[in-house]
């Protein structure tokens, strides 16, 4: 395995039966630049931008050269002449060339549907945790307030001092405490 980052360049021996010692040095596809040659003050080749295209986009493309198809059909039906056999004869081509835009369209639609949904899948699943998540948090604080009521149910009993109001108040039923 060769190491193309290294400054050593590495040689290898063909053996051809007219000459006996040729060597070919080897170069990598796309050399890295070595750190003392490279410029400062060149800026880095901006990478050549890709054609992308949306669904939608590429449905009307796909409706336009059916069009293109049709167009073409039915011109070629003009110049040979309008019959019944003509006419028969767009009606087999246009009769794929509609089945596969309409193909085309149901495919689309459905993977868009099912995008759809599991992008609303994610969404249900991040509020299910997040309600979750709120729902330890309320036991958690709903824990702390029971034992900070325990705590002070026990002191007012030790300072032998009525508990009834406190009960009310904490609207719990009488063998809680």
């Amino acid at each position: 395995m060769t190491d193309f980052t290294s400054t050593s360049t590495p040689t290898r021996t063909l053996s051809l039966s007219d000459q006996s010692d040729q060597t070919e040095t080897l170069q990598p596809l796309d050399p890295a630049p070595e750190p003392e040659t490279a410029s400062v003050g060149q800026p880095a080749p901006r990478p050549v931008p890709r054609l992308t295209t949306t669904a939608a986009q590429r449905t009307a493309l796909v409706v336009l050269v059916a069009i293109a198809a049709l167009a073409v059909a039915f011109i070629v039906m003009l110049l040979v002449g309008v019959s019944s056999e003509s006419i028969n004869a767009l009606a087999v081509f246009a009769t794929p060339i509609a089945s596969m835009v309409a193909a085309y369209y149901g495919i689309t639609l459905s993977i868009q549907q099912v995008r759809s949904e599991r992008a609303e899948k994610e969404k249900a699943i991040a509020r299910a945790d997040a309600a979750d998540a709120a729902s330890r948090e309320t036991e958690v604080w709903a824990s702390q307030m029971e034992s900070g009521l325990r705590v002070a149910m026990a002191q007012l009993t030790a300072a032998r001092i009525g508990t009834d109001s406190v009960t009310k108040a904490a609207g719990t039923p009488d063998d809680f405490f």
